[in-house]
């Protein structure tokens, strides 16, 4: 079936547009961004995501403030048009591909709305093809975008109270990824092993650049799937301008980008559960010169279930009806530290340089760890660390 996409020159098969390359019922393109005060005083995130083989788009708004964390879920029927990034109340709108992205959440009975638009510092980092398979099967195949930039805009939360975003002193994070990953319903079948997992993911704003860290682990602290990158960046702490942000043309990189290597992390936890309490990371440039800092959490957080990450209602790509709309809150220090659905999450974090000039920057530390880990202590499936 031809859709407007068509009339544009980026087909990848002799098919249309809507005819995904792959039977694959966990097919999925997805975005996904975030965005947090400097000082802690707030987070936001948003996703939305197509699954074309579950004839499903859902979307989702999560923010935390004051102590507690709102979310805003829609699910629909997803339409054949690609172009059609509306899920109820919640779009996403590309202003200037690869360099500026607007989030809408018109107001609605829930008392959660925006308007938010996000600037990039720095050129588009395309991370690394990630294939994951548990035993022959294929569970993961994907590749992701990422890209660091600052936000302006307003956020309205229940109580109706606005939140004034302004650029230079919000900073955050976009991805865009596509593929094939788990989601919908649970597949039928044999039971499948477990494999245990820990992944890191740490977006970094500094003055003049921004790094990332990436990273899929075993229980013995192999590191089977690592990333990292250095682009330089506009000054942190200021409106960006979108028009000296460089679009890679041509498979040429942009100006200032090189590749960094993950070595090492010495975490350390909150005892009794399994969120990061602080710690050190290293990762080696291309030279062998190595790069580490240290974390230190601001104590802001957003558990990813907000953006239907492990939830039980509204996971993603799950069938909820033609259209579906709802909201729900919690309060963070109140929610279960060892809860499934609580092991995605994300936080706050000040970053400082070790060696060099000990210069200091901002981000996030994304965290899920399931099952063991033998160096930081963990025996269960979800155990909670046993401190010193």
């Amino acid at each position: 079936m031809l859709t407007p996409a068509d009339d544009f020159p980026i087909h990848q098969t002799p098919e249309p547009v809507a005819n995904p390359a792959t039977s694959d019922r966990n097919a999925y393109d997805r975005y996904w961004f975030n965005g947090y005060d400097r000082d802690g005083a707030f987070y936001f995130a948003f996703a939305h995501g197509l699954y074309p083989n579950r004839f499903v788009a859902d979307a989702h708004f999560t923010v935390t403030v004051d102590g507690v964390q709102h979310s805003l879920h829609a699910s629909r029927r997803a339409s054949l048009d690609r172009f059609d990034l509306g899920v109820g109340p919640l779009r996403v709108e590309v202003v200037e591909p690869l360099k500026v992205l607007r989030l809408i959440g018109e107001a609605n009975d829930t008392g959660i709305a925006f308007d938010l638009t996000f600037t990039a510092r720095a050129a588009v980092i395309e991370e690394p093809r990630v294939t994951t398979r548990n035993g022959h099967h294929v569970i993961m195949d994907a590749t992701r975008l990422t890209q660091l930039g600052a936000w302006s805009g307003t956020i309205t939360v229940p109580g109706g109270r606005v939140i004034e975003v302004d650029a230079a002193t919000t900073p955050g994070t976009r991805d865009r990824s596509w593929g094939i990953r788990p989601v919908g319903e649970r597949d039928a079948g044999a039971p499948k092993p477990f494999n245990p997992l820990m992944w890191l993911w740490a977006p970094l704003h500094w003055d003049d650049e921004v790094t990332l860290w990436g990273s899929f682990e075993r229980a013995d602290g192999d590191m089977y799937q690592k990333d990292g990158h250095r682009v330089a960046a506009q000054p942190l702490g200021t409106a960006p301008d979108a028009s000296a942000v460089a679009v890679p043309t041509d498979g040429a990189e942009a100006t200032g980008y090189q590749e960094l290597h993950p070595v090492r992390h010495e975490l350390t936890f909150k005892p009794g559960t399994r969120l990061v309490s602080g710690g050190t990371m290293h990762l080696v440039d291309g030279e062998g010169k190595e790069f580490a800092y240290r974390i230190e959490p601001t104590g802001t957080r957003g558990y990813l279930a907000g953006l239907g990450y492990l939830h039980s209602t509204w996971g993603h790509g799950v069938w909820q009806g033609e259209l579906k709309v709802e909201a729900e809150s919690w309060v963070i220090d109140e929610v279960d530290p060892l809860a499934f659905d609580r092991q995605h999450c994300q936080q706050v974090i000040r970053v400082t340089e070790i060696g060099g000039e000990g210069r200091t920057g901002v981000g996030v530390l994304e965290q899920i760890i399931f099952g063991p880990h033998q160096r930081y202590g963990f025996k269960e499936i979800l155990d909670g660390h046993p401190g010193e």
